[in-house]
Formats: structure tokens, C-alpha cells, sequence
């Protein structure tokens, strides 16, 4: 049984479903993805914006039955390794920090953060699972997938077909439903912060 989003989170304001739809379930089939269905995601990514059109972010991946699954799988905590070894791909978000004269891009992690949005929509679009995280080993990932010091680790995706609820631990079938947003008012300032 696919969630939708909607099914759980009321809206204050009308905005296309597509927002509300996409979540990050964690049930995955552990059916692979060919690297098409992949590209057509890093596609959506490609096209995010991106100040002073400098692109700052890269994706390193890992799909499931190759040499690369490994590299990836064991960068995570331990909490996420049961329902990420049903994934089908696993992904790396690093953001280049400066651009080629050296000088500071800063907006490297909110341009990366668009790419990543990009990504999981388009995901979402095609029926995939899409689940960021930041629970995994930031220096062992460096480390191990040859991150050059310019860049900044941000954060990992798995990305899979949908699974069964039914397979996921106990505690994790209990967490698996769409989370609610904070109101509008908690999130959107009019003038500054302060007041």
C-alpha cells in the first residue's frame, strides 16, 4: 500500500499535492533500479537552481549488486543500516565550497539543497521511495569515497521501490507514516527576526 502524503497532512494554504504527497517512507522492495530510472532522478537534480549558475553540488552513488554498494552501505549508523539494505541505489550529497578562483560559494549547501529537492520530487512523481538522512559516518564518507577538501559532506538518500510496511521492525512500522509541518507562523517572518 502506497501513502500519500495528503492522506495525513492537512494544508493552510492550497498548494499543488506534489508537496504534500512526497515523504520519506523507508519500506523498500529491495527490487533494483535500472540506471535510466537513476539518471532520470540526477536529471531533475541538474536542473535545480543555482546562484551564478556555479552548480556547486555532485551526487556519488552506490546501487545495490555492484562493488559500490558496499562503500556507501557501510557509512551509515547503525539505526539506518535494516531498512537502507532494501534500498536500491544509495546516495551522496557533497557541495563544492568555493568556485575555481577560490573564493567562497555560499550558498554551496542551499544550492545542493535544491538539487536534492529536485531529486526527490521527481522520485516522488515516479512512484520511488526517496528518504534523505544525515545519519551516517561524515568523515569515514570523506575518507572513503575520495571527498576533495573543497567540498562539504551534506547528506545521504537511499533510494528504492516501495515496500511492505509489514517488513520493517516494530519500531519502525510506528514511525512509518508522513510527518506533519510546524505552522506557517512558526516558519515565515515578515521583517526580521526579532520583531
Amino acid at each position: 500500500m502506497t501513502i500519500k502524503g495528503s492522506d495525513a497532512r492537512p494544508v493552510e494554504h492550497q498548494v499543488d499535492r506534489l508537496f504534500v504527497d512526497r515523504w520519506s517512507p523507508r519500506a523498500m522492495s529491495g527490487e533494483s533500479i535500472p540506471i535510466e530510472q537513476l539518471q532520470m532522478l540526477f536529471e531533475a537534480a541538474r536542473w535545480a537552481p543555482s546562484a551564478g549558475n556555479q552548480q556547486p553540488w555532485r551526487i556519488l552513488f552506490g546501487r545495490r549488486d555492484t562493488p559500490q554498494w558496499p562503500l556507501f552501505y557501510e557509512l551509515l549508523n547503525p539505526g539506518n543500516r535494516p531498512w537502507c539494505l532494501n534500498a536500491a541505489a544509495l546516495l551522496m550529497f557533497i557541495s563544492r565550497m568555493v568556485n575555481d578562483e577560490g573564493r567562497p560559494i555560499a550558498t554551496h549547501a542551499y544550492d545542493t539543497g535544491a538539487a536534492w529537492e529536485n531529486l526527490a520530487l521527481q522520485g516522488t512523481l515516479r512512484g520511488l521511495v526517496v528518504h534523505g538522512m544525515a545519519g551516517f559516518n561524515h568523515e569515514l564518507a570523506r575518507e572513503v569515497l575520495k571527498v576533495p577538501a573543497e567540498y562539504h559532506v551534506n547528506a545521504m538518500a537511499a533510494v528504492g521501490r516501495p515496500g511492505r510496511m509489514e517488513d520493517l521492525s516494530e519500531s519502525l512500522q510506528a514511525r512509518e507514516k508522513p510527518s506533519t509541518r510546524k505552522p506557517l507562523e512558526e516558519i515565515v517572518i515578515e521583517g526580521a527576526f526579532g520583531g
